[in-house]
């Protein structure tokens, strides 16, 4: 096979790998409306912090394996039945005792964290971990086996299974139960609306998944191989630690509001307005997402042309002059977009803004990122993203019982200024990509300043002209963009003639 079909066939499986995910977060998205004007505030608060452990839970029970059975897979002298049999004995292995303690401490648990009559969420959260710790491995399997296709259609049938249950709970359930209040569900759900049919759905579909999954493993069996295993264990356990500091940063200050939020009985209610306004700018995140999809083979796979550093630089000045314009669309029309959260939901939308320039940040970050991927200093990822982990640490504890969830916003953002901060500069250092920052900062300059002026328009002037004002500042900022990259085009060629002259 050539190198176009290759990397044919590479950028082909990435786009169906990348379409389910990206649908996945879509259906996510689409639900926000039926749980914000459905659950009250506290309610939305009480699934974001669930949620919150079920993602650091998920990093720590599946031991970084996934990866290990992509490196063991390959490598001669292993066998890759063996490699992932091995990998998913002890994937269940420890899922399984996690369920259990679920099952045997879960009540005491639901007492001590205040969830009186909720313990069967703890055994909820068992299942689910285990079902979705166990089903990684077998989709690691098919990604190895290259069966993409079938990949997308598992991660489907799940998706829609999640999303078809929160409708039938939400829209159906409430009814029913009232009419047949001894229903097979009266054990499992509550008669009324709360935060517990979010996470019964992902149960269903994690079991559903599960049920999928049964003929993929009998075909491949328990078989444990003690030399497989203990190699798998040595490379993936360190990866999982590396990992862990990333996932944590992400959800700390989910975890911390129960600490130290500005009051102590409202602490739910709180993290569920934050949790609603970063919903909001989830928008900026999907097309972080999309585009990491497609520009990490990209990166890879142009390594061998002789500009490929001034195509990874003009990458990102293009990535950042399509955030800001997300970035406007959504701050000049958030009065409109805000509806499709609950009217208890929308005092918190003033730190949308601070949110989007913080995914912003971290799709910058991953652009920048790529330098010790491509020089093979993985290990200074780990030193980076501890660094943003304190940032939000700090921000959170210190801010959290001031300012509450904006605090939450700001310490998002300052950690990923300071893990872009560290990877330029470590980037200058140990590979050198010719970024053009000038133009960068001049992109996002503009498009602040644009959004300063939407924000000195006066409350009393009309709404449709404040709608055509905005309208008319985002096809300034596309003229301003097409300006700026004109001169800095004019000043890279009166500079290259200058360089040749010499």
């Amino acid at each position: 096979m050539g190198m176009k079909q290759i990397l044919g066939k590479l950028a082909g499986q990435t786009a169906i790998y990348g379409t389910s995910t990206i649908v996945a977060r879509f259906l996510n998205y689409l639900l926000l409306p039926l749980y914000t004007y459905t659950l009250s505030t506290s309610d939305y608060g009480v699934l974001t912090e669930f949620m919150s452990y079920i993602a650091v839970f998920q990093v720590l029970l599946t031991m970084g394996l996934e990866t290990g059975c992509f490196r063991f897979a390959n490598r001669e002298g292993f066998e890759p039945r063996r490699v992932f049999s091995g990998a998913l004995a002890a994937v269940s292995a420890v899922s399984a005792v996690f369920l259990l303690l679920m099952i045997l401490f879960g009540r005491g648990l639901a007492d001590r964290m205040g969830y009186s009559g909720y313990w069967n969420i703890y055994i909820y959260i068992g299942i689910i971990l285990f079902s979705d710790s166990f089903t990684a491995i077998l989709f690691a399997k098919l990604r190895q086996e290259n069966r993409a296709w079938r990949f997308a259609a598992f991660k489907v049938v799940k998706i829609l299974a999640e999303a078809g249950t929160n409708l039938l709970l939400f829209l159906w359930y409430p009814r029913y139960a009232a009419v047949h209040p001894d229903n097979l569900l009266s054990g499992m759900v509550p008669a009324v609306p709360d935060f517990s049919y979010p996470i019964f759905s992902i149960l269903v579909s994690c079991v559903l998944c599960f049920v999928l999954f049964i003929p993929e493993l009998l075909r491949l069996g328990f078989g444990v191989d003690v030399r497989t295993l203990k190699s798998l264990l040595r490379y993936s356990l360190p990866l999982m630690i590396a990992g862990l500091p990333g996932v944590i940063n992400d959800f700390l200050d989910r975890v911390l509001f129960r600490f130290f939020n500005v009051d102590d009985s409202l602490w739910r209610a709180d993290l569920g307005v934050y949790q609603a306004a970063v919903k909001v700018a989830v928008i900026m995140s999907l097309f972080v997402q999309m585009f990491r999809f497609a520009a990490e083979p990209f990166f890879f796979s142009n390594t061998g042309r002789k500009d490929f550093r001034q195509v990874y630089a003009s990458v990102m000045e293009y990535f950042v002059m399509f955030c800001m314009l997300i970035f406007l669309g959504v701050t000049f029309y958030l009065d409109v977009i805000q509806l499709i959260v609950g009217s208890d939901f929308r005092e918190g939308m003033d730190i949308v803004p601070v949110m989007l320039l913080a995914y912003m940040m971290m799709g910058m970050l991953f652009n920048v990122s790529m330098w010790y991927k491509l020089s093979d200093r993985s290990s200074y990822a780990i030193y980076i993203t501890a660094a943003g982990l304190v940032v939000t640490a700090v921000i959170n504890i210190v801010f959290l019982p001031v300012y509450s969830y904006r605090a939450a916003a700001w310490g998002h953002f300052f950690s990923y200024l300071v893990m872009l901060v560290l990877s330029v500069l470590l980037g200058r250092k140990y590979y050198p990509i010719p970024y053009r920052w000038g133009k960068i900062g001049c992109t996002v300059l503009f498009g602040l300043v644009l959004y300063a002026l939407d924000l000195a328009i006066p409350d009393t002037v009309p709404y449709w002209c404040i709608l055509t004002a905005r309208t008319l500042m985002i096809a300034v900022y596309v003229a301003g963009i097409f300006l700026i990259e004109k001169y800095f085009r004019r000043h890279k060629t009166v500079a290259d003639e200058s360089k040749d002259s010499q």
